[in-house]
This record gives C-alpha cells, sequence and structure tokens, in this order.
C-alpha cells in the first residue's frame, strides 16, 4: 500500500455489546449495498490462456523494493503477482497500472506518472484483478499510529483502545464506509470490460494469526495484536461480500499465508516488519509473498469462474 493509512476506532471493554452490534450491523450494510450486477461474459475458464490481463491495485499488488523495479513512480516490481501468473501461461499480454499508495480514487484520477488505473480496460480485456482498499481505511497510519501508542503500555491494548475510545469501532466503521467504494469500482470495470472474469485478491496475514505478539520486532503491545489482526480480517470479509455482489471472484490470500506473517523470522516469513530484511516495504509482502500471492490467484483461476 505503502500510503500511511487513516485510522478508524472501536469500543473499549463496557462498550464490546455497542461494538459487536456494530459489527453485525456492517454485515448487513454490506450485504445490502447494491443489486448484484447481472452476469457478464466468463472471460477465460479452467485452463484457458487468457488473451489481455489487466492488474489493477496498490502496492501489495506493485511490489515496491522487490528486484527488479520496473517503475520507480509507482515502486512497481517485475516479480510481483501479477508478472507471475503471466509468467505461468494465463496470459499473452499483461498490462499492469498498480501503483503504490493507490486508493480507490486512483482509480479514477492520475497519481503521478500514472493515468487512472480503469482506464487500462477496454472491451477487449479479457482478465482483471483488483486488489484495493487498505489505503482506504488507512494501513500505514494505522501501524504508525499503533506503534506509537504500543509504547505507552506494552502489556496493554492502547491502540485499540484509541480507536474505539468513542464506544463504536472507528476501524470497523471505516472498513464499511469502504465497502461502496470497491462496489463502485468493480461496477465501472464491468462497464468498461464486459466480458472479463474479475478477480478480487485479498490482503495476506499480516500479523500471527493466533494473536499472539512479538515487540520490538513488531512494536504493537500486546493486546493489540488480535484487535488489528481481526481489523484485517475484517477488511478481507468485506472485499469478499462485495465480489460476490458483484459477480467476481474473491481471492483468499490470508490463508495460504497465516504462519509466514511478520513476526516471524527472516527465513520463514513472507510479509517483511517495520524494518525490512529482505527487498520490500516495511509491512508488505517480499518476493516469497507476491509468490504466494500469485499461487493464490493461479489456485482460483483453475477453480473456474462463480455462476
Amino acid at each position: 500500500m505503502n500510503r500511511a493509512p487513516h485510522p478508524t476506532p472501536s469500543a473499549p471493554g463496557p462498550r464490546r455489546a455497542r461494538t459487536a452490534a456494530a459489527a453485525a450491523a456492517g454485515c448487513a450494510l454490506v450485504m445490502g449495498l447494491a443489486a448484484p450486477a447481472a452476469a457478464h461474459g466468463h472471460g477465460a475458464t479452467h485452463h484457458d490462456r487468457t488473451t489481455r490481463y489487466v492488474a489493477l491495485g496498490d502496492s501489495y499488488t506493485s511490489g515496491p523494493l522487490i528486484p527488479r523495479q520496473v517503475d520507480a513512480a509507482c515502486a512497481r516490481s517485475d516479480r510481483n503477482y501479477p508478472s507471475l501468473v503471466t509468467a505461468a501461461g494465463r496470459a499473452a499480454t499483461l498490462d499492469d497500472v498498480s501503483c503504490s499508495g493507490a486508493t480507490t480514487a486512483e482509480m479514477w484520477k492520475a497519481q503521478g506518472t500514472n493515468g487512472p488505473q480503469l482506464d487500462a480496460l477496454n472491451r477487449d480485456t479479457d482478465l482483471v484483478t483488483l486488489q484495493i482498499g487498505g489505503n482506504d481505511i488507512g494501513f500505514g497510519s494505522i501501524i504508525g499510529t499503533c506503534a506509537r501508542l504500543g509504547a505507552t503500555d506494552l502489556a496493554g491494548d492502547p491502540c485499540r483502545r484509541y480507536y474505539t475510545s468513542g464506544g463504536v469501532d472507528r476501524l470497523a466503521l471505516t472498513v464499511l464506509r469502504t465497502a461502496p467504494r470497491i462496489a463502485r469500482v468493480l461496477k465501472d470495470v464491468r462497464a468498461r470490460a464486459p466480458h472479463a472474469r474479475v478477480l478480487v485478491v485479498g490482503y495476506p496475514d499480516l500479523l500471527p494469526d493466533d494473536g499472539s505478539g512479538c515487540h520490538p520486532t513488531v512494536p504493537f503491545a500486546a493486546k493489540d495484536f488480535p484487535y488489528l489482526r481481526d481489523t484485517e480480517k475484517r477488511l478481507n470479509l468485506m472485499l469478499r461480500l462485495v465480489a460476490a455482489l458483484h459477480h467476481a471472484d474473491y481471492v483468499d490470500t490470508y490463508g495460504p499465508t497465516v504462519g509466514r506473517d511478520m513476526c516471524k523470522a527472516p527465513a520463514d516469513r513472507w510479509i517483511e516488519p517495520l524494518q525490512p530484511t529482505s527487498p520490500a516495504a516495511p509491512a508488505h509482502p517480499n518476493a516469497l509473498g507476491e509468490q504466494a500471492m500469485a499461487r493464490a490467484v493461479l489456485a482460483r483461476l483453475d477453480r473456474g469462474h462463480r455462476r
């Protein structure tokens, strides 16, 4: 992602009931976002070779600092998952317009030298992958805020208390408010590339799935790790639901990367911590992480299009 994410609050101890209610209401709101888009052409099917593939997304797609960088302005690597999917023979051509720091807004507006990402689509597009939303909820700023607050109470949950100080989980609300933006992107993808198969790619496992911590490798307070883990899971659930509403396939990259988070030893992790030891941006996939996401996309393609 690379753009400092914009935080969103939750609810402290005595207000947990209200937080749970907000989360439940959130799911209902996501489900009611829009009527499902009419099904379009299915594009490539099981083991078919796609002719034209367009990759849309943020820095988790572009692969900042992973060698070899081919677009300095967008921090884009030729070893990111769109490049690996193409190299596996699943596309004849790749138009990778992913860009570090992108939000859903950059689907329609230029980002430095990168034009509006949706402009890469046309009626000849056969396959689209979309990985966006992390910067909309403010991944970067959330990480910075929680790292700063962690130093004030290493054994506690100062980050969760900050984001829930008003009695509502502001991060959960931000995820919810991002859902209509993802829906709008998918509607425009369908309008511009009506025959394409569309895959919405989720985000990989950033923190230990068991809720354990690893200070100082990741400088969060001990009880904030499960809160931040659950926030990412909430984002991925929203992406899955919005994809389903718009007849797009969802690619789970979280499950295949459990146990490879930024708390693991350098030889075992696929996500780099805030001080990377492999060529990758902080809190981003390294080359092995991009390979894992490529395998997840390829596996989803092999499963055929959802009906």
